[in-house]
């Protein structure tokens, strides 16, 4: 018996131990606390200024979810990537109002966007989207501009974001029939259409907590939170290192976010952030600027 284990109550020795675990090799704190962090979506088609569905304020999260990926207590970080081809059925320039949602064929560049009065608007339109596999099953989806597609620049991840840190990237979106905001699969169920293998890898490593961050906090993030949160992870989104494309869109999802047990959305000083660095979160005043002083700063690195 050591000199500690005889000083100490049982109880408290063990968590003494536990607090000795080496934190670079990714030992817990708290050994029922097994986070993992997905950033979801940080690609230059959603950042300004050049993304063909920025995010106001996409590009200045950065700085925070490079902090977060510091923390030694993630098990697990996760970055994905929309990964659409040309024809996906999300994009308005392959719809007008009397066309039939667009064939699987692939295609080598983008389609043109019809020109006739009919054609639907990005934005502002929307289609519906039926299970392939069973017609029965549908949503109606939000169309965009063409976005992501897959090998391009605007599918890149931001050269900001600090990818030596994370451990498994995953491409989404990448069935030309369905869309897929969520990190994990499709909104189908009878059956599921695609699924990325996500939460399979998070049992794997045994996580406990999800932590989500990225783009865009009404869509894609919004989604894999729920889902996270529907495949039995504690999950907590991060509200500062997460931008939308519409305010009050926001404002409903964070609210049924709120309103489901075991689902946080939480602020940067909070104690969700602060517990995944034991030592002390310094103070790094980055995030409350926007793209442009986040430009600004890269510019004058160079």
């Amino acid at each position: 018996m050591g000199l500690l284990e005889w000083l100490m109550p049982p109880s408290i020795f063990n968590v003494f131990q536990t607090r000795l675990l080496d934190n670079e090799q990714g030992a817990q704190l708290e050994p029922d606390f097994r986070p993992a962090l997905l950033v979801v979506d940080m690609q230059e088609d959603f950042c300004p200024p050049n993304g063909t569905l920025a995010v106001t304020g996409g590009r200045s999260i950065t700085p925070l979810i490079n902090t977060l990926l510091s923390s030694p207590l993630f098990v697990l970080r996760v970055a994905t990537k929309d990964w659409h081809p040309p024809n996906h059925i999300s994009f308005a320039c392959n719809h007008n109002h009397t066309s039939s949602p667009p064939s699987s064929s692939s295609s080598s560049s983008p389609p043109c966007c019809p020109e006739s009065s009919g054609e639907a608007i990005p934005f502002l339109s929307t289609t519906t989207v039926h299970n392939p596999h069973n017609p029965s099953e549908s949503y109606t989806t939000r169309l965009w501009p063409s976005h992501c597609i897959a090998g391009t620049p605007g599918a890149s991840l931001i050269p900001e974001l600090d990818v030596s840190k994370i451990d498994q990237i995953l491409e989404k979106g990448t069935n030309p029939l369905v869309e897929m905001y969520s990190a994990f699969y499709d909104p189908f169920i009878s059956p599921r259409v695609s699924d990325s293998g996500l939460a399979h890898m998070l049992r794997e490593a045994k996580v406990t907590h999800v932590y989500v961050v990225g783009l865009a906090a009404d869509y894609c993030v919004w989604s894999t939170a729920m889902d996270a949160h529907n495949e039995g992870f504690e999950t907590v989104v991060v509200e500062e290192a997460t931008k939308p494309v519409d305010e009050d869109g926001w404002r409903k999802c964070k609210e049924a976010l709120e309103g489901e047990a075991g689902v946080k959305v939480v602020r940067w000083e909070g104690e969700e952030v602060g517990r995944l660095f034991p030592g002390g979160l310094a103070t790094t005043g980055v995030g409350a600027g926007g793209d442009e002083e986040v430009g600004e700063k890269e510019e004058e690195k160079i």
